[in-house]
């Protein structure tokens, strides 16, 4: 390995340390036991690893000192009577054999734990990607446009309603999967937007959410293979996806649309999202699903032979759809793109000024900053930039769009 053991360690929290912990919840059957077991388990990674080496699989070696740590916290802190029995407990199950279920995978089967219906979907979708999806309460706070303050208290109240309720952390039963999809959806959708654009990295693409949120797509429609939503988000993640080898340049700095090469586009994503966008389609044909509808206009750019001859008359009827049975702001600020596309800057620029409610949204400042910079507005391009900045977003962004 070229990396340090301190780099691995470093990587491992930040790409694995979801996976880990979710098995180490489902061995324990408590979040608190779970996450300090882990955290022993890197703390001893840290002191052994710079004598010994990293190991081969050290994902693997981190799971297994967890369980170890979380057996040892248990016989210190639980009676005589309670230790055996609870010891016991954790010492048979095997942790790469889930107990029988339909889902088989311990984070996406933890996923639906946290999506319990006695909390508010937001609540579900947040404790979710906090406590599962591995990003940090600011970055919730972005994915769900909220302040960093707010989504902290939201998240201590979300653990205190367990607490009092006395809800516990166990695998739904197969009958109750379908009443908590929307928020498994709902969380595996925005795992994908954090790692296709990076809210708080210097990079464009953190790839290891991408990969996570297409492997825990995949394996939900495996379990529920006619459910159009399911088919819906696998194929907007696929369609969005096929252009990541395209989307920065040498230096970093993200590509617009327009200037990727789309030669080099991945067509097996296109194919397969385009497919599973057509049954989805045909499962929905009065009642528009959101994911479905943002998939068709996905599919609209991905089908067009060049940026030219994108046809944003449907991007925008597809938006009005959208916006029928998700109307945000965040979709009219997408509309208001595709306007600026087909009928020019100003008229873009008129339909984003329109939108009130987004001035904490970095990206609401980086669509009227690119505008501006198409009208030769530079000064108010620059403002526009800065408060982009201050709201969050990254260098790659920043460098694409600054004049």
């Amino acid at each position: 390995m070229t990396t340090t053991p301190g780099d691995a360690v470093e990587r491992l929290i930040r790409e694995e340390y979801p996976r880990i912990l979710a098995t180490l919840i489902r061995v324990t059957g408590d979040v608190d036991t779970a996450q300090d077991a882990v955290q022993d388990a890197v703390l001893r990674a840290l002191e052994t690893w710079p004598r010994d080496g990293v190991p081969h699989e050290p994902r693997a070696w981190l799971t297994v000192v967890a369980r170890r740590c979380a057996i040892d916290r248990v016989r210190r802190e639980s009676s005589r009577e309670g230790r055996e029995a609870e010891a016991v407990w954790l010492l048979d199950p095997d942790p790469e054999q889930p107990p029988d279920s339909v889902v088989r995978d311990d984070l996406l089967r933890l996923v639906f734990t946290c999506c319990h219906p006695a909390l508010s979907r937001e609540a579900q979708v947040a404790l979710s990607l906090r406590t599962l999806g591995g990003l940090t309460t600011a970055e919730v706070a972005r994915a769900l446009l909220v302040p960093e303050s707010t989504m902290a208290k939201r998240l201590t109240r979300a653990k205190q309603k367990i607490s009092r309720a006395r809800i516990p952390y166990r695998i739904p039963a197969d009958h109750e999967l379908p009443d908590r999809l929307q928020g498994v959806l709902t969380t595996l959708y925005l795992i994908f937007n954090e790692g296709y654009a990076a809210s708080s990295s210097p990079d464009l693409v953190r790839a290891h959410l991408v990969d996570e949120a297409l492997r825990l797509t995949s394996l939900l429609h495996e379990l529920m293979p006619d459910e159009p939503s399911v088919m819906g988000l696998r194929s907007l993640e696929l369609l969005q996806d096929s252009r990541r080898a395209t989307r920065v340049d040498d230096s970093g700095t993200a590509l617009r649309l327009s200037e990727q090469d789309r030669s080099q586009w991945n067509r097996d994503q296109i194919r397969d999202g385009v497919l599973l966008l057509g049954q989805a389609l045909d499962r929905t044909p009065t009642a528009p699903d959101p994911f479905v509808v943002q998939a068709a206009i996905a599919a609209c750019h991905a089908l067009a032979p060049s940026y030219a001859a994108t046809d944003w008359d449907a991007i925008i009827s597809w938006y009005d759809v959208l916006l029928t049975v998700q109307p945000t702001d965040v979709v009219r600020l997408g509309r208001a793109a595709a306007i600026a596309e087909r009928d020019g800057a100003s008229a873009g620029l008129r339909e984003v000024d329109a939108i009130s409610g987004l001035d904490e949204y970095a990206w609401w400042h980086a669509s009227r900053a690119e505008l501006l910079v198409r009208l030769d507005r530079r000064d108010e391009a620059e403002d526009a930039l800065k408060r982009a900045e201050e709201h969050g977003l990254t260098a790659p962004h920043l460098q694409a769009i600054r004049p």
